[in-house]
């Protein structure tokens, strides 16, 4: 969602933490400061006939390298791991602005590949930079861990009734169980602010005083946490799809139901004027029916769709997914996707199309753990979520009555009510008068646009600028708005924010 909240990209995790002290007179800050990294040693990306990405970014003319840090950085001289790196070099040396880390955020998202699609959205700009596709710790190249679930992302609706969601606890208690008989020595290092002091590690590994940094859903918590910790270590940032830093964590998607509600309807009105071709409904409310009627029909047998069973604890999820990105093709394909749930909910045969096949696969089967685990190692080791399932139980029940479809979703346990770690630090404050570009659509039904605010609240030296109107996640270099690209790239280019916040439609 891009876990808690979705992006588009994948089904992964997004948003954002607050709670405690800057690193920058602790002791772990300290031991880091005074950590040498070693040189770096750049190589071909390729790894092999089947990696594409590495592939395309040697196509490119990026070069990769690895770097070794401590895994425990109040310990520099103990364990060590390596980070992967790429770097898509600037090409315009003369006029060169500077070294820029990128995250595409999950937490979990593989980075390496993101100079690519930076470089694209920057156009002749990226030229005066150096790109860095970092996969952050355990994640990608950069010493991954995979708790081998036997299931991919974990975010559940807890369905219709108790006995549901007290099934739906016994899985994600052994979820987090699996991850504890692996790795019980390194989950109290898979954290954001482990993750911020790898990441100037790499700053000081590269020879820069100062970093540019754009960061992506989680990516934009990640990015701000690094300019608590490590203030005026960075150049131009820029925060997309921010969230609030006060939310993140385990129970942060509650309170997005209204816009995951917003989002639905909006597609259904899309999906009314296309009645003849999808058949859902004439009207947006004949379409809403459709879907109620889905969910039923799952409450009451699972839903046989291909090779999958899926019930009324993950066709909420995949309608959150599907429905929270208006551009044409995304609106298509979801459709595409309801009409198939519609057939199997009637009981017809059903061969799931690319879209929800893909989604059945990461969510129902194996092949969603090495995304997942990261993603719940993360987001569990930043903070301490409540332990007692009826805590959650009563949340969803306040929720299911103003919310029927999405509160059970929104409200529901992770893995991290059983996690078997407490996190090593407080989450960060964000408090800090770092200047940053905050870009956010008032659609986001994931890192929500009250959740950008927040964030530009908390960074008082930035600009807030939105997209009106627009139901995405994930705007700079993916949606294709030319009205973002461009005062984005005029930040970049300038390093001056905008006087005012600006807005585009």
């Amino acid at each position: 969602m891009r876990t808690t909240f979705t992006r588009t990209r994948r089904p992964l995790i997004s948003a954002l933490a607050l709670i405690a002290l800057s690193t920058a007179a602790t002791p772990l800050a300290k031991a880091a400061a005074t950590a040498g990294p070693p040189p770096l040693t750049w190589k071909p990306c390729t790894q092999g006939p089947d990696d594409t990405t590495g592939r395309d970014l040697d196509k490119a003319g990026a070069r990769c390298t690895e770097l070794t840090v401590p895994l425990d950085h109040s310990n520099p001289s103990g364990r060590k791991i390596k980070l992967a790196l790429s770097r898509l070099p600037a090409t315009d040396r003369a006029h060169r602005i500077g070294t820029m880390v990128l995250n595409y955020g999950g937490p979990g998202e593989s980075t390496l590949g993101m100079p690519l699609e930076t470089g694209a959205a920057m156009k002749g700009l990226a030229a005066r930079y150096d790109l860095i596709g970092l996969d952050p710790r355990f994640v990608g190249r950069s010493t991954p861990l995979d708790c081998g679930w036997p299931i991919g992302m974990w975010l559940r609706s807890a369905g219709s009734t108790r006995a549901g969601f007290d099934h739906q606890a016994a899985v994600q208690r052994d979820l987090a169980s699996r991850c504890a008989q692996r790795y019980a020595d390194i989950l109290p290092y898979i954290n954001t602010r482990d993750t911020a002091r790898d990441i100037d590690l790499v700053r000081r590994a590269l020879g820069e005083r100062r970093i540019s940094y754009l960061g992506i859903s989680y990516g934009s918590y990640l990015g701000a946490v690094y300019t608590q910790m490590f203030p005026g270590r960075t150049d131009r940032v820029v925060l997309d799809s921010a969230g609030d830093p006060s939310k993140w964590g385990a129970k942060a998607m509650q309170g997005t139901e209204p816009e995951a509600e917003n989002a639905l309807r909006g597609w259904a009105k899309w999906a009314a004027r296309r009645h003849t071709t999808y058949g859902l409904g004439a009207t947006p409310a004949r379409v809403l029916s459709t879907v109620n009627a889905i969910v039923a029909a799952s409450a009451k047998r699972p839903l046989r769709i291909g090779q999958y069973d899926v019930d009324d604890q993950l066709i909420p999820y995949i309608l959150s997914v599907g429905s929270g990105d208006d551009r044409t093709p995304a609106r298509a394909e979801f459709a595409t996707t309801v009409q198939a749930l519609n057939k199997a909910a009637h009981g017809r045969p059903v061969t799931p199309g690319a879209g929800l096949s893909g989604i059945l696969s990461f969510t129902l089967t194996t092949a969603g753990s090495p995304l997942a685990s990261p993603s719940a190692m993360i987001t569990c080791g930043d903070r301490a979520a409540p332990h007692n399932p009826d805590t959650y139980w009563n949340d969803i029940q306040r929720s299911r009555k103003r919310h029927p479809l999405f509160g059970p979703l929104k409200n529901n346990l992770w893995p991290c009510a059983f996690w078997p770690t407490k996190p090593r630090e407080h989450p960060t404050q964000i408090a800090n008068p770092t200047p940053a570009l905050i870009v956010s659509s008032t659609g986001d039904t994931a890192t929500t646009y009250e959740g950008s605010k927040a964030m530009h609240r908390a960074l008082t030296g930035s600009r807030l600028l939105t997209l009106s109107g627009v139901t995405a996640h994930g705007i700079y270099g993916e949606y294709g708005n030319l009205c973002v690209e461009a005062k984005v790239n005029a930040y970049l280019a300038t390093g001056a924010l905008p006087t005012t916040d600006p807005t585009c439609h």
